[in-house]
């Protein structure tokens, strides 16, 4: 997809496709950018579709003869109440109804495309117009879905376009490994998929195996990849810059390729999607690759546990009780709790590397998703200043995250063990909390840390906004956009 940019006043005739976003208040002026016979058009044709330009609206006005096929209106809302995700959402619904009538050119026209945040919005929503998951599926010779190769945006900002249409993209990549089925996708096959990523990107790649893991007291990693005939495995992916960076990140992904529940087996329904519980990792890569490829001056540490939780003859038992990689010891209560486990040594290996910061994402708990729903995914911090950036970056990506507490002592408490140090699972009742309290044991000390618990905002059941079904990628988007802030505050 290439991206070309139209001066102001100039009209975005020439393409296949002509796309508009309006606000509500909408006035005759506002077709100005199109030739003046298709205004005329598009004016006649707005009453008689009954067309009002509310948030998420699409109308498409065909076109009998000429080059142009169709031009596609989009609503943005009321003019005072429009988001940075409206003009995503409105570039999308442009792009994808050209793609799925095989145009090849797009010309678009939408407010305020000269402000990079829009602009990046306006490439972000043209880059997840283009995504399906079709690598199963029987070929369609009646099916015309085709990627635009060139989008002009009139009065746009080429970087910031450039920029959104390479995170975006980015989290294309991601979603399609999430969407991969627990058969192609195990920890070594995802080893691969990380080797093959280092080898495009230059990175330098190291990956621990079950000797080694064993060697250096990763006992939960190991733990819960016992009852699988394929070992699992911590992958640390390292990004350095060509100059100078400004910081060092860390960044870990939950790779659980397939959750079965371990010995405390989940049910047969909620068995399904469980192929997504790697998608905290897929995150990981997703981010480190658009990192490279916008050549961002921050190093990265991407670190991801990769297991399979199956209920084979060695798999690891309730009242196990297991020593972590910093020396703690934890009694399992629930070994459908395993995600915390991997992370608690890729936490604590994380923290090694002396960060200035940690962000880990996973798909932790069922807590966080009765909490919040399916589209919104919950934060926990040990550094307000820290999350509420981050929640800034969110405002800009579109991506809703809520900050959750975790300064209840009496949550804390439910964490103890008559046994050991921890137990793995504190229970149903705030359990999204508990997990993340867990967590927090095993970062370094006065490191500022985020974890993001995508657990249902990871998997779209039924199609929203730029999102069809299947895997979402959810924080891709977010973290990259926390990391150009931190960029553009360091300039």
């Amino acid at each position: 997809m290439i991206f070309n940019v139209l001066e102001e006043g100039s009209k975005i005739g020439g393409r296949q496709v002509l796309g508009l976003a309006l606000f509500e208040d909408f006035v005759h002026k506002d077709f100005e950018s199109l030739p003046s016979s298709l205004a005329l058009l598009v004016a006649m044709e707005i009453p008689r579709e009954n067309f009002k330009a509310r948030r998420g609206k699409v109308l498409v006005v065909p076109l009998a003869d000429g080059d142009t096929r169709c031009i596609v209106l989009a609503g943005l809302g009321e003019r005072g109440t429009v988001t940075t995700d409206d003009y995503r959402i409105a570039a999308y619904q442009i792009v994808h109804a050209s793609a799925i009538r095989g145009a090849s050119s797009v010309s678009l026209c939408i407010p305020n495309a000269g402000d990079g945040v829009v602009s990046r919005a306006i490439g972000e929503g043209a880059a997840l117009a283009g995504y399906r998951f079709e690598k199963y599926h029987a070929a369609d010779e009646d099916d015309l879905f085709a990627i635009p190769e060139h989008i002009s945006v009139l009065s746009g900002d080429v970087k910031s376009l450039n920029e959104g249409f390479v995170i975006a993209d980015c989290q294309c990549y991601s979603r399609d490994i999430a969407n991969e089925p627990g058969n192609v996708i195990n920890p070594e096959t995802f080893e691969k998929i990380a080797r093959d990523l280092a080898a495009e990107c230059g990175f330098k790649i190291t990956v621990l195996d079950a000797d080694t893991l064993a060697d250096k007291g990763m006992n939960a990693l190991l733990a819960v990849g016992k009852g699988s005939s394929i070992q699992p495995r911590l992958i640390h992916i390292e990004y350095t810059p060509d100059v100078e960076p400004i910081e060092t990140v860390a960044l870990v992904g939950k790779g659980i390729t397939f959750d079965s529940g371990g010995l405390s087996i989940k049910p047969a329904d909620s068995m399904v999607t469980m192929k997504g519980d790697k998608t905290g990792a897929c995150v990981v890569l997703g981010v480190v690759r658009a990192a490279a490829r916008l050549s961002l001056p921050i190093r990265l540490h991407v670190i991801v546990g990769a297991a399979e939780n199956m209920p084979g003859g060695n798999a690891y038992r309730p009242d196990d009780v297991i020593r972590a990689y910093n020396g703690m010891t934890i009694e399992v209560n629930n070994t459908d709790a395993e995600g915390r486990l991997t992370l608690a040594d890729a936490l604590a290996y994380a923290s090694e590397r002396k960060p200035g910061y940690v962000i880990d994402i996973a798909t932790l708990t069922g807590a966080c998703a009765v909490a919040l729903g399916e589209t919104t995914a919950g934060l926990f911090t040990n550094n307000d200043a820290f999350g509420d950036a981050f929640l800034s970056a969110s405002s800009q990506s579109g991506e809703r995250f809520w900050k959750m507490p975790m300064n209840d002592p009496n949550l804390q408490k439910k964490l103890k063990s008559p046994i050991a140090d921890l137990v793995n699972s504190a229970g149903r009742y705030g359990g999204a909390i508990t997990a993340a309290m867990f967590l927090e044991h095993f970062v370094g000390r006065d490191i500022p840390w985020i974890h993001l618990d995508i657990a249902a905002a990871d998997f779209v059941k039924e199609p929203y906004a730029y999102y069809i079904k299947g895997a979402t990628a959810f924080g891709v988007r977010t973290i990259a956009a926390y990391l150009l802030d931190r960029i553009n505050k360091s300039a």
